[in-house]
């Protein structure tokens, strides 16, 4: 089972836990857009009733109204049942490192809004440590991302803009900001990151998910394997 394949394998795992009637988060990504794709297919069938996807960017609102995917805003619903996201790193506790598709502070909106939030990856995601591989992306309010590459400095780690592959100059978030690309040694305590980063003025968001996942679903060469709390 290659990477591609194991993708397809926790998105599908994945539609067990909807049912009729869900609100569910709507992730970005590669993994997740299986889901999406798999999950239109389930409403188109008639399998699926009354089911709304709360889009975590324009990417995944996009791909859900291609796939018959009924389409609401986060302050249209009272409650989001479910959420469903992939992620950049997992370690052994759960905790994530999310954000390399620059749509992380919507993402922690609604999946920290969220009943239930499963997390899909394959099994290249696991990791012994956050920052094992994948630096923290942090949405800044572009003014100020050089004092705040700046600072970040402090914890002992480097900050990089992030710079866009089809235009010129850095990439721009949904909101209109800018992202810094933070390369920590290694990450020990998650939760205390990620409050300290979100304490420097002029940080919007960080990509560290800690003590959020409920269920991991992982994809590996021998099928999909379960992590949950």
């Amino acid at each position: 089972m290659n990477v591609e394949e194991m993708k397809k394998a926790v998105a599908k795992e994945a539609l067990n836990l909807i049912e009729d009637e869900m609100v569910i988060g709507l992730g970005t990504g590669s993994t997740t857009a299986y889901f999406i794709r798999y999950l239109g297919k389930l409403i188109m069938e008639g399998e699926l009733e009354e089911v709304y996807g709360v889009p975590t960017s324009y990417q995944a609102r996009l791909l859900a109204l291609e796939a018959g995917v009924p389409v609401v805003s986060l302050d249209e619903v009272d409650a989001i049942d479910i959420a469903v996201d992939g992620a950049d790193e997992v370690d052994p506790q759960m905790n994530l490192i999310k954000g390399r598709g620059a749509a992380l502070t919507m993402e922690k909106i609604i999946e920290y809004r969220a009943g239930m939030f499963v997390v899909l990856v394959d099994e290249t995601k696991l990791v012994e440590w956050l920052g094992q591989k994948m630096p923290v992306p942090i949405e800044v309010i572009p003014v100020a991302w050089r004092a705040i590459a700046e600072e970040i400095e402090v914890f002992n780690a480097t900050a990089e803009l992030r710079m866009a592959e089809k235009k010129d100059g850095p990439v721009v978030t949904d909101n209109g900001n800018f992202i810094l690309d933070a390369k920590f040694h290694r990450i020990e305590d998650p939760l205390d990151l990620e409050i300290e980063l979100n304490n420097i003025p002029g940080v919007v968001e960080n990509g560290i998910f800690a003590d959020i996942a409920d269920l991991v679903l992982v994809g590996t060469k021998d099928g999909v394997k379960r992590m949950e709390r």
